[in-house]
């Protein structure tokens, strides 16, 4: 049954198979684990990035697409919510009703982009994707009666995700059962739906095309493969993901705006997580994403921790305070792509030496 549920793309590595087990238990127990603010808040960034980040491999590791307009997508989804729930109030219609409309809008210009962006060489049509999310993120941020502009918009949350909803009067096994506890589960639950079935879409004979236009465009189109199509079919549905982890984020800060959901770092952070994790493998966006993300949130207060320690030796207490955190992640993020030259799964799976 679990084969079929991988949709028979299993692990090939007793190392991985554990690696994930621990990833995805963690995250499936982090509110009685870990039942702090900040851990909690962590965790969901980590289950939104591995949609973003597995959708995004869909484009660059799957079909050989290098694109920069993938946080506009996943803006247009954080946006659909924060703009519904505002204009419409709280309540499931409004989400409904956000994602509906945030969906058609990625589906349109995702087509768009595909059909017209597509024909033209790899380099050129990163620039145009480029381009196209500037533009976006310009908008966004003038058209302040919409968007909310620089400020972002505020909104509430359906009932059952609000934080003063209580389920249980007494904490179970540590962890307060409210509606956060609820919206926790709800992007931990449309996670595992969602990367089910990018598992099922690469490992279908769809995919398969989208692998051998990426090995090798001119031997796809001999044998009868239209590339363009393909490509412009797996624009599409790597937009519509990455829509889908806006909606998780929205939904989760119950606020949304420019910096949030589309800013450029979180585009670099994505090709960082996508070549840490392993390109071509949904797997390695859980393991990228969950050491990403974590090294991301609390190696500034590991570095606090160290640098105490040696407190009475000037030069490395100056190397690692906590300040300078950002040269540390950036070596350890070199190191790994030194040492894992086909990402962590590519590695574990025997793909990279």
């Amino acid at each position: 049954m679990l084969k079929n549920l991988l949709s028979h793309d299993l692990p090939r590595s007793r190392l991985l198979a554990l690696l994930l087990i621990v990833c995805v238990a963690g995250l499936a127990l982090t509110p009685f684990i870990f039942p702090g603010t900040k851990a909690l808040n962590v965790a969901a960034k980590i289950l939104v990035f591995i949609v973003l980040v597995a959708s995004y491999d869909l484009l660059l590791g799957y079909t050989g697409i290098v694109s920069f307009a993938h946080t506009m997508f996943f803006g247009i989804g954080a946006y659909g919510i924060a703009i519904a729930s505002t204009r419409m109030g709280e309540g499931w219609v409004a989400v409904a009703t956000g994602l509906a409309a945030a969906l058609a809008v990625s589906l349109a210009l995702s087509l768009l982009i595909g059909l017209f962006s597509l024909r033209v060489k790899a380099i050129f049509f990163a620039m145009i994707t480029l381009a196209v999310a500037s533009a976006f993120l310009t908008l966004a941020s003038q058209l302040s009666d919409l968007t909310g502009g620089e400020d972002g918009l505020n909104f509430k949350v359906p009932e059952a995700l609000q934080a003063a909803t209580e389920y249980l009067e007494e904490p179970l096994l540590g962890a307060s059962i409210d509606g956060r506890f609820a919206a926790y589960y709800l992007l931990f639950v449309a996670t595992v739906a969602l990367v089910l079935l990018m598992l099922r879409i690469v490992n279908s004979p769809f995919g398969r095309v989208l692998q051998a236009i990426r090995e090798n465009d001119f031997r796809a189109e001999a044998i009868g493969y239209r590339s363009v199509v393909y490509r412009s079919l797996s624009n599409v549905l790597a937009a519509l993901f990455a829509t889908c982890a806006g909606a998780l984020l929205a939904l989760w800060l119950r606020y949304n705006g420019p910096d949030t959901s589309l800013s450029f770092e979180i585009m670099l952070d994505i090709l960082l997580i996508v070549v840490i994790g392993g390109m071509g493998t949904i797997y390695g966006a859980v393991i990228g994403s969950v050491l990403f993300v974590l090294a991301q949130s609390y190696l500034q207060n590991l570095m606090q921790l160290g640098a105490s320690a040696v407190e009475g030796l000037p030069l490395l207490s100056q190397l690692i305070a906590p300040e300078r955190w950002l040269l540390w992640l950036g070596l350890l993020f070199v190191l790994a792509v030194y040492h894992f030259p086909s990402g962590i799964v590519g590695r574990l799976r025997g793909g990279g030496k």
